[in-house]
């Protein structure tokens, strides 16, 4: 495939899909079909079923393709750096998601469960380790929750299972991001799943906290015999505000022969979400974490980020995102030797993106997208093979939503 070769596949599975209802395809069924049944049977109609759970069914389908300047061969060459993106030249079949939920009322008792099912390309970079539905599949989340009502607009719910971090803007759903692209604060400073026990608590219309007891970060089963710790608090101090502040403290290091290595990982993480106008969504996010014993005894490894979104609608159709991250992992302990970074006792980096959100059709998104990346490190390998400290990259996107 030529280097524009994606691109022109997208477009068309675009086109194809933009005027189609999936509904559509669905043919009603044919009460024709017991015309001739015995009349004695007619006459006498059948006791009602009892009506189950009402189960709500949604998901998407997202494909892409991404061209970068700095590559080491041909169609499917790693791309140093990236998550879902992480192949140049080739058009990927990212994500077909399937959620089951059924729905949890908070103003009584009441129970109800929420699945999320991944397949594609996707999953082979944000599963839990402990569960393996193949390197295409994945569990994103399972999980039961049992809500007691705490007055008007109050509640508290308990949650077990497997859910998403508490942490950061950006979601493992990269349709519901603002860039097509996922930020370096995604990658390497938040985790993405949770297993275990969580409390979510609605005191007052402002104000929700949620605290979490957890195998480990990314783990289903536990890899060691410490548990890990994660809380969150949100405040809405008015109608276009939001502020979240989430810290977590655990051991994360995988036991060695059943001996469990010392040195917790903590840190935080902030959040700050500002409408403005009607047309315009800020988002900042701030990130500062620490771990013992790393990468040594006795030793203590650092790192900090900072993110910033601007998501401007320019028409009914047509929205524009931007966003520029800076990450200093100063000691290596989140990028050495990970998705192509070699290895490195110390990093700084970060990213500059402008994705066009199109929404022309029902249903279908449409996201071309540029982004420019540098490390003050030699990461960004050339065909030639010299490494540079920055890479270009081209993406267009296409994701059917139903």
């Amino acid at each position: 495939m030529n280097r524009f070769g994606g691109f022109v596949t997208l477009v068309a599975i675009a086109a194809a899909t933009a005027g189609g209802n999936p509904l559509a395809a669905q043919a009603p069924p044919d009460s024709a079909k017991n015309a001739g049944a015995d009349s004695a049977k007619a006459a006498a109609p059948a006791p009602a079923a009892p009506a189950g759970p009402k189960v709500n069914i949604s998901g998407f389908v997202t494909a892409s393709y991404t061209y970068s300047t700095r590559h080491t061969g041909g169609a499917g060459s790693p791309i140093v750096g990236r998550l879902y993106d992480r192949f140049h030249d080739q058009v990927e079949l990212n994500a077909a998601k399937l959620t089951l939920d059924k729905p949890v009322a908070t103003d009584k008792w009441d129970a109800g469960a929420h699945v999320d099912l991944l397949f594609g390309q996707n999953p082979a970079v944000i599963q839990s380790a402990g569960l393996n539905l193949g390197t295409n599949g994945d569990i994103e989340q399972a999980y039961a929750t049992v809500n007691i009502p705490a007055g008007d607009g109050k509640y508290v719910q308990f949650k077990a299972g497997k859910l998403v971090t508490l942490m950061g803007v950006e979601v493992i759903e990269d349709v519901v991001n603002p860039n097509l692209s996922e930020g370096n604060q995604f990658i390497y400073v938040e985790n993405f799943t949770n297993t275990g026990l969580r409390m979510d608590v609605k005191p007052a219309a402002q104000v929700d906290f949620e605290l979490a007891l957890i195998n480990g970060w990314d783990v289903v089963q536990d890899n060691n015999s410490k548990k890990s710790f994660m809380g969150r608090i949100g405040i809405t101090p008015d109608a276009l505000t939001t502020v979240a502040l989430v810290g977590y403290l655990g051991n994360e290091k995988a036991a060695v022969g059943g001996v469990t290595p010392s040195g917790n990982r903590y840190g935080g993480n902030l959040v700050v979400t500002r409408k403005i106008g009607s047309k315009t969504t800020i988002n900042l996010q701030g990130d500062y974490g620490e771990e013992k014993d790393l990468p040594a005894v006795g030793e203590t490894a650092k790192w900090w980020a900072a993110g910033l979104w601007a998501a401007f609608d320019v028409s009914p159709v047509l929205n524009v995102a931007l966003r520029g991250d800076y990450m200093d992992d100063k000691d290596g302990a989140r990028t050495s030797g990970v998705l192509g970074f070699p290895m490195n006792t110390g990093q700084k980096f970060g990213s500059g993106t402008v994705t066009f959100n199109i929404k022309r059709w029902d249903s279908v998104l449409i996201r071309p997208e540029i982004r420019y990346d540098r490390s003050n490190l030699l990461v960004f390998p050339a065909t030639d093979g010299t490494l540079h400290k920055d890479q270009l990259t081209f993406a267009l996107g296409a994701s059917y939503l139903f």
